[in-house]
């Protein structure tokens, strides 16, 4: 089955995405898609960070590295750095990887240490130590390593860091490749028919536009599903309290200037979080400048304060770079898939960058659409089943981004010391910290949890020893214990120097 003619509302990295998804996989069908998106209005970046998520969409779209990371200016993202969340000795700083099959035995290393340590022993099993992909994005290196036959071969899994813009640029010049329409134009108004399905929308300078079934991509506004369709938003708010950044860029001063270990010449190929007294900072390197952001509680401070912050953290001075002051509502949809129309991105609704969500949360929602739409068309069982595909992503999100609020260790100002204090916690969440902090097994609570976690074993471990959420040391440990940790430690720096520096991709 497919849906016909497709109209989809707003463009960005949700409306294009969507488009090519949808164009490529329909494309030997009689479908017709349209993109509806007004040069006037702005869009709001989901950020410049992904997930290896991202790899599988140009893969299915038959896109090469090679194509469309040198058009958006990007770089190879190993995984992310946590720094300042902490102030547990031995935990100041901590790595969350992409991690493959060849970081197997450091991960087993990893849950014994840390078993060890929940067991009272004095171990400090930070997650770095253990994976290969710490090691290759602090020394500036990208995933792959140079073969004997001269190909190059990656090492460990991998994301991206892009310029969001040129990005969403990028999907639109391959989405009118496909055959997808685009028309600059606004939607002032759409008509709905007895049933209550969108019949057409009305635009402001160009004739009505009937479509069969309708994407809305109107990012914050919501355009088609809150406004039109008045679907319920359910705020999140109590849970992740940060509604608001500010966003700037910065030049590379020198081509050397990368915080890379070592002073080795490039790029770190990772995204740095890093705590501030109001919230945090995102730190991404691309390969023309750098993007920077500080992401706090609008009730807690100002935007004036924090831009102050930032650019102080940065030592920019007052007047360089423009920022952009953004600000959000926290939560989701009821539903993302209501009669003829369905949510794409900030439209379906927004969490907050940690962790860079959103690109995920976008192809996955579109893929989903395709795969159940082509098996069971516009059915109620339809309907139901990508609801609650769709939810149990997002609260999974949820869940895991919560997480690295409640079990941070900072305490010198308001802002942490109420983020470790929220009790607003859902069921799942306060079981599997409940399970961590106290001496059973916290590989049978994952266990018990397996359908409805988004991020598995090695993220949840990582998060919680990467942050030292340890009781106190009480038992001796031989000193035998500790070589291991050391020895995975220099295994991964001898394989991060035969991967390739960024600069050279």
């Amino acid at each position: 089955m497919n849906p016909g003619r497709i109209v989809i509302v707003g463009g960005g990295a949700a409306g294009w995405m969507s488009a090519c998804l949808m164009a490529h996989h329909w494309r030997t069908e009689p479908v017709e898609v349209t993109v509806v998106e007004s040069q006037t209005i702005g869009t709001v970046g989901v950020g410049e960070g992904s997930t290896p998520f991202l790899r599988d969409f140009f893969t299915q779209l038959g896109i090469t590295e090679q194509e469309w990371m040198p058009a958006c200016n990007a770089t190879y993202k190993c995984g992310i750095r946590f720094s300042g969340w902490s102030e547990r000795p031995g935990f100041g700083s901590y790595f969350h990887p992409f991690n493959t099959e060849l970081d197997q035995p450091g991960a087993v290393q990893f849950f014994k240490d840390c078993y060890a340590r929940r067991m009272g022993y004095e171990l400090t099993p930070v997650p770095d130590d253990y994976f290969a992909a710490s090691a290759i994005g602090e020394s500036g290196r990208t995933p792959f390593a140079l073969m004997s036959d001269r190909s190059a071969k990656p090492l460990t899994d991998y994301g991206y860091h892009f310029d969001s813009h040129l990005l969403g640029k990028f999907l639109q010049r391959h989405a009118l490749s496909l055959g997808v329409k685009h028309i600059d134009d606004t939607v002032v108004h759409v008509e709905r028919n007895e049933s209550g399905d969108i019949s057409a929308l009305q635009l402001a300078q160009q004739p009505r536009l009937r479509g069969d079934f309708f994407v809305d991509c109107s990012g914050f506004k919501s355009l088609l599903m809150r406004q039109a369709l008045q679907v319920p938003f359910i705020s999140c708010r109590q849970r992740l309290v940060n509604n608001a950044a500010v966003a700037l860029a910065s030049e590379h001063t020198s081509p050397g200037d990368t915080d890379v270990a070592d002073g080795a010449p490039g790029y770190p190929t990772e995204t740095l979080a890093h705590a501030m007294s109001n919230g945090w900072m995102w730190r991404i390197p691309l390969t023309e400048r750098w993007g920077n952001g500080y992401v706090f509680n609008s009730d807690d401070a100002s935007f004036a304060d924090v831009e102050q912050q930032l650019r102080a953290h940065l030592g920019l001075k007052s007047d360089a770079f423009s920022a952009r002051h953004l600000q959000w509502e926290s939560g989701r949809l009821q539903n993302h898939w209501r009669n003829n129309c369905i949510a794409i991105g900030l439209s379906q609704g927004f969490l907050e960058p940690l962790e860079a969500p959103m690109l995920r949360i976008i192809q996955f929602t579109c893929k989903r659409f395709i795969d159940l739409y082509q098996r069971l068309g516009a059915s109620t069982q339809a309907r139901q089943a990508f609801d609650k595909a769709v939810n149990g992503l997002i609260d999974g999100n949820i869940d895991y981004l919560q997480a690295h609020y409640l079990v941070s260790a900072r305490t010198d100002t308001a802002y942490w010391r109420a983020a470790r204090a929220n009790t607003h916690i859902s069921p799942l969440l306060r079981r599997l910290l409940q399970a961590w902090r106290g001496r059973g097994s916290f590989d049978a609570v994952l266990g018990e949890f397996a359908e409805e976690l988004v991020y598995h074993k090695t993220s949840w471990y990582c998060l919680l020893a990467g942050k030292g959420e340890f009781s106190a040391a009480c038992r001796t440990t031989p000193a035998v214990a500790h070589m291991a940790q050391h020895q995975f430690k220099e295994h991964n720096a001898r394989l991060a120097r035969q991967c390739m520096l960024a600069e050279a991709v």
